[in-house]
């Protein structure tokens, strides 16, 4: 459904993306992930057909995304990283612009989704904070049932619950069999609906990894502090690292079993588990390579 072929688009500064290959199927998921400056939003400008690359070409469905944008742009729907409104309207009146401008006649989905996302569309957009700002755009991007989903850090300025809301919304999609590409910086996010996923680093992709089997891709890390400071469990079959004093980090992925034997063993008063971000995700490929080099 999309593929990105040979691009480069390389800034004055010297940063841009560099000799980008990778492809998304009908019905894939695919996550993109990176640092900011990476190159994640660059990459998604030229899908959307609004930057000129200097070399490569960007194709979905077959047609050229940067010379076909207008008609493209019938069956995409698109989450900025950066959100920006008009900003004398309510939130009723700018879905009504866009949805005037998308000919949009079914306002079905579109008023299911503000009531999933409880938001109040007769507020100024120049009063809403940004969580209710990134709602609004949430409902803009999905409101005409698009074919495919093109979502830059869709989550940011969610509270915790909204962030579920929206990734059962995307799994919903997934299952309608939707192409969606999402750039984030939550691994968790990334494992839970994407099927595969590309890591971008200084405009070059590193690796795309498999998200869609039953194997676990990230390590859950736990800090497990003990009655007093006890070296023997650095020696156990684990991953484990000594912190301080009887403080230690543990990481577990599929070995769960072995963790809570060995947690047995040792006189623990406290754990607590540790989002993986996903810089250390990068930090492993990027240690990878220096270590090549």
């Amino acid at each position: 459904m999309i593929e990105v072929k040979n691009l480069t688009q390389t800034y004055k500064s010297g940063k841009g993306v560099f000799d980008l290959n990778f492809n998304i199927e009908e019905g894939e998921v695919f996550g993109y992930l990176g640092p900011n400056g990476a190159g994640k939003t660059t990459t998604i400008r030229n899908i959307l057909g609004f930057a000129n690359a200097d070399e490569g070409i960007v194709t979905i469905n077959g047609k050229n995304a940067r010379l076909e944008r207008a008609t493209l742009q019938e069956i995409i729907g698109y989450i900025p990283g950066e959100m920006a409104f008009f900003q004398g309207l309510t939130g009723k009146q700018f879905l009504d612009f866009i949805g005037n401008m998308r000919e949009l006649k079914d306002k079905t989905k579109r008023q299911d989704l503000v009531e999933r996302f409880e938001l109040d569309t007769s507020s100024p957009i120049k009063k809403m904070s940004k969580g209710m700002k990134q709602k609004l755009g949430i409902i803009a991007a999905f409101m005409h049932d698009p074919k495919i989903l093109i979502l830059d850090e869709p989550t940011s300025g969610l509270d915790p619950l909204m962030q579920n809301i929206f990734l059962e919304l995307l799994l919903e999609e997934k299952k309608a069999g939707k192409t969606i590409l999402m750039s984030s910086h939550i691994i968790e996010e990334v494992e839970k609906v994407c099927d595969r996923a590309g890591m971008i680093r200084d405009g070059r992709i590193i690796t795309i990894e498999d998200f869609s089997g039953d194997t676990k891709k990230v390590e859950d890390i736990f800090d497990v502090t003990l009655q007093k400071p006890n070296d023997d469990i650095l020696k156990e079959n684990l991953k484990i690292k000594h912190l301080e004093n009887a403080k230690y980090q543990i990481s577990v992925k599929d070995n769960y079993k072995e963790f809570f034997l060995t947690l047995a063993k040792y006189d623990v008063i406290q754990v607590t588990s540790k989002k993986q971000s996903i810089e250390d995700i990068f930090m492993k490929y990027y240690s990878k390579e220096e270590n090549h080099e």
